[in-house]
């Protein structure tokens, strides 16, 4: 079986594995624990917590672990807001159309509680403008929250010129890097950054570990998501994951190197030359500020539901984000860049593994052709022609 929804979760490193099953073995102390062995877990924690704080421009004071992005994107947004860390009169939120479900969920319960919200759409290409947020900005603003890459279309935000924007008004930023962290370099300070989101399983490492990095996070005034015992400095209460710190740890290490290995392979351009060369029809969604592991491309010739249904053995694919392609419902991305709900159904996100193959891309390449219309066949009334490009014909090579 072929792997091409990394952007949904990473298979796990060979290093990590190992470096789960020692900690598993060795590490089985709470590091809460005043004896020898649970002394030496937190020293270990406390190592990988410098290893994050120094990966990102940071102090170790400054990252708190969690269970993964999700909970790290609620801590942003209601243990800031909640906490009596802003003026209670400023309960406006600033957020984009694009942001992963788990923001409109978080979004929707402050709603609740009286808090207004503000959705910024993104440019054609999927991009949040600067502008945009700078507009958008009112004296009662009290959080900007904009992903530093899109999860569906790979796009990258500029994040730096946003921050600045928010920094010269006072107003907190917070960005979820879940897609960005370890394939982008990520500096705090440089960014302009106040709180950032981060999930181990994005890069190859477990499951259900994540951080946080919170600006001056000790002088803030903060409610916990989770109530506890005071661990992580009393914002995140239970027993820590010393296990899966570790192996959060070993990718962190390891990750940013295959990486950068991947990339030399340049496998989306010949993905792209590929479905060219073959005649087939597409549309790259996004813009030239991408990723190299991801790609969003509608293929409005192809059948993509006999695509998936027929070669389900044979190919992992998305046609939207892990969270909601199995709704059936159009992408919230792709719809917000202008696409019909009939195109985004026509959509795949392909995210590649560090390990992928030129001849596994012909696999796929084949499979897509099979499933394809003969273009001297098609409604030309069916098929908006400004929505059908060839590679060759308009698009310029992404990344």
């Amino acid at each position: 079986m072929i792997y091409l929804d990394t952007a949904a979760s990473f298979p796990i490193l060979p290093e990590v594995k190992a470096t789960l099953t020692d900690a598993f073995d060795s590490f089985y102390a709470n590091s809460a624990s005043g004896h020898r062995l649970g002394t030496i877990v937190s020293k270990d924690i406390n190592k990988i917590r410098e290893q994050l704080a120094d990966s990102i421009g940071a102090y170790p004071s400054e990252i708190v672990f969690t269970s993964g992005a999700t909970e790290s994107n609620n801590i942003a947004f209601k243990s800031l807001l909640l906490g009596g860390e802003i003026p209670a009169n400023k309960k406006h939120i600033i957020t984009s159309q694009i942001e992963h479900k788990c923001i409109f969920a978080i979004c929707d319960y402050l709603e609740s509680l009286g808090y207004e919200i503000t959705y910024l759409k993104p440019n054609q290409s999927g991009i949040i403008e600067p502008q945009s947020v700078k507009n958008a900005l009112r004296d009662d603003t009290a959080l900007v929250s904009i992903m530093h890459v899109n999860n569906e279309l790979g796009t990258i935000n500029p994040i730096a010129d946003i921050g600045n924007v928010c920094f010269e008004k006072g107003v907190l930023f917070h960005s979820d890097a879940a897609q960005s962290f370890g394939k982008i370099d990520i500096d705090v300070d440089h960014l302009n950054v106040d709180v950032v989101s981060f999930s181990a399983h994005k890069i190859g490492g477990p499951k259900g570990i994540g951080a946080i990095y919170i600006r001056d996070f000790r002088k803030k005034h903060l409610v916990p998501v989770i109530h506890g015992a005071g661990q992580e400095e009393g914002l995140r209460g239970g027993t820590v994951a010393a296990p899966l710190i570790l192996g959060f740890g070993k990718a962190i290490e390891i990750f940013p190197a295959s990486y950068k290995q991947f990339k030399e392979l340049n496998i989306k351009e010949y993905l792209i030359n590929q479905l060219d060369i073959n005649k087939i029809y597409f549309k790259i969604n996004g813009d030239d500020r991408v990723l190299q592991n991801c790609i969003s491309i509608t293929l409005p010739e192809t059948n993509i539901a006999l695509l998936i249904r027929e070669h389900e053995a044979n190919f992992c694919l998305a046609q939207g984000s892990a969270c909601s392609s199995k709704e059936i419902e159009a992408s919230h991305v792709l719809t917000a860049l202008g696409l019909s709900r009939e195109l985004a159904e026509k959509t795949l996100r392909i995210s590649f593994p560090l390990d992928i193959s030129k001849s596994q891309i012909d696999e796929l390449v084949k499979a897509v052709k099979k499933v394809t219309r003969d273009s001297r066949l098609i409604d030309n009334a069916y098929i908006p022609g400004s929505n059908v490009v060839s590679y060759s014909e308009e698009l310029e090579p992404a990344g």
